[in-house]
């Protein structure tokens, strides 16, 4: 069983999903504000983050956890129900999302699969492309690519969020980081880069599509 850290404003949240959790076997660890919930974070396993937090929002939170521990699994609460939150959730670092009002059970669920993912969080496989974070190695049906660090670290961020559109500033910020300097044109470059190691035809693409003016997402049936 694992250690599980619930940080929320709202008593009643605390009181609730961690009696779901203990009966699931967890051990809970509680705060009711973002600095609170930064100093437990280093004792817990997953964390379930409330978007809204005292002194500290769950972004943040997440953001710095992400930044400090790659496969650290984060979930997050929000009232935000919004395609567009839910993606900003995501590019800082949430590996999932579930929207107030919602059901304890479903939140159970949802920390069950990301605990049952992080065991296997350092590998991606779609249609032939195999990923493995924890050695930067990628193949293709079978052959290895010589992937750039920024390359592979691109193709994990799409592989890793199926059909979800990434904009260039998106990517600038998850991939490169939040202060580098450059244009969104150094996305274009280094995805171009990318597609020929891939063997990728940009007018019936087999993984990276782009949505000309939005950005790049990777096929949900790669």
């Amino acid at each position: 069983m694992a250690r599980i850290l619930i940080v929320d404003d709202d008593p009643a949240i605390l009181e609730i999903l961690g009696a779901y959790l203990r009966a699931e076997g967890h051990t809970v660890l509680e705060a009711a504000d973002g600095p609170s919930g930064q100093d437990r974070l280093a004792g817990a396993d997953l964390a379930v983050l409330d978007w809204m937090l005292p002194g500290l929002s769950g972004l943040e939170l997440a953001r710095e956890q992400r930044r400090a521990h790659p496969d650290f699994p984060i979930l997050l609460l929000t009232a935000r129900g919004e395609e567009e939150d839910k993606l900003r959730g995501l590019e800082v670092g949430a590996d999932d999302y579930v929207t107030k009002p919602f059901s304890p059970r479903e939140v159970v669920a949802r920390v069950r699969a990301l605990l049952r993912r992080a065991r296997l969080h350092d590998r991606v496989s779609a249609g032939g492309l195999h990923l493995d974070e924890r050695t930067r190695t990628a193949t293709l049906d079978g052959e290895g690519l010589s992937l750039t660090r920024l390359e592979f670290d691109l193709l994990l961020t799409l592989a890793r969020h199926p059909g979800f559109v990434w904009s260039r500033d998106r990517l600038l910020e998850r991939v490169w980081g939040p202060d580098f300097p450059g244009v969104e044109r150094v996305v274009d470059v280094h995805m171009a880069g990318l597609r020929r190691k891939l063997g990728e035809n940009p007018e019936q693409p087999r993984f990276i599509e782009t949505l000309r003016g939005v950005g790049y997402r990777f096929r949900d049936e790669a």
